[in-house]
């Protein structure tokens, strides 16, 4: 009997499919890489990430489901609460943790590449979309697909730039909250992750490294073929994200 293929909604970069209580799609040459890491960290008794189960007869990774949804925008009124960023900053911390003792394959493939210090297995887009919440409770966290070695504060920046937000008032994916709302919740953001030698400032200065990165990585890729950066160009989000870098850039939301 053939298993039945549900598309998930969701996922704008591959083709992402629910067969029982699995999750499968296309696997890359960083999924060994990845599966590695998330056996880690269910060794590590971090059961808030899926567990890896190898690949099936088609050559797609396979991994568990988790319960819950993952948050799209526009975004839902609670994943933009104190509560909910709070709940965000201490799982990163968490998930974090968890990662310091790991010691990756000595072939291993990532994604996006790795930065100095080496502190962590940054996620690289611990966003709502990559969230997973059981009504308004956060549960878990997926697609790992980009994660690669690197300081614990450049996963917080982009973070702190999805939830708090760190966005131009003219940015339409997420109400503008004013400058002084963002710096409030920056620094509960960055409190909450709980480690006093990351400050507010650091992250703010380094979402910027992580957007101008994020620009290049979509408009080279683009350039070299990749059909879903081609679409994200097409879209202008990265223009979305220069006017965001330029936001940050004119104003100082951190001491």
């Amino acid at each position: 009997m053939a298993l039945v293929e549900e598309i998930l909604t969701g996922g704008n970069m591959t083709s992402v499919v629910k067969v029982g209580d699995t999750v499968r799609r296309a696997a890359g040459p960083w999924t060994p890489s990845v599966h590695a890491l998330l056996d880690h960290l269910r060794r590590r008794g971090f059961d808030r990430a899926p567990e890896a189960l190898g690949l099936d007869e088609q050559g797609r990774e396979v991994i568990s489901l988790l319960p819950g949804a993952a948050a799209h925008y526009p975004l839902p009124a609670h994943v933009l609460s104190d509560r909910t960023l709070i709940a965000v900053a201490e799982l990163l911390r968490d998930y974090h943790e968890a990662t310091a003792d790991f010691r990756p394959p000595d072939d291993a493939v990532w994604q996006l590449p790795a930065h100095e210090p080496v502190e962590v297995l940054c996620h690289n887009d611990f966003a709502p979309y990559n969230l997973m919440f059981e009504g308004d409770r956060l549960s878990g966290v997926i697609d790992f697909d980009t994660v690669s070695p690197g300081p614990r504060v450049w996963d917080l920046a982009y973070t702190a730039y999805r939830f708090v937000p760190l966005t131009d008032p003219d940015n339409h994916d997420v109400p503008y909250p004013g400058l002084a709302e963002q710096r409030r919740r920056l620094t509960l953001f960055v409190a909450a992750y709980g480690m006093d030698e990351i400050t507010p400032g650091q992250v703010a200065a380094t979402a910027v490294l992580r957007l101008r990165e994020m620009v290049e990585f979509i408009v080279t890729r683009a350039g070299n073929g990749d059909p879903a950066q081609q679409r994200v160009l097409e879209l202008g989000h990265h223009l979305l994200y220069e006017r965001d870098i330029a936001y940050l850039e004119a104003n100082r939301l951190a001491d």
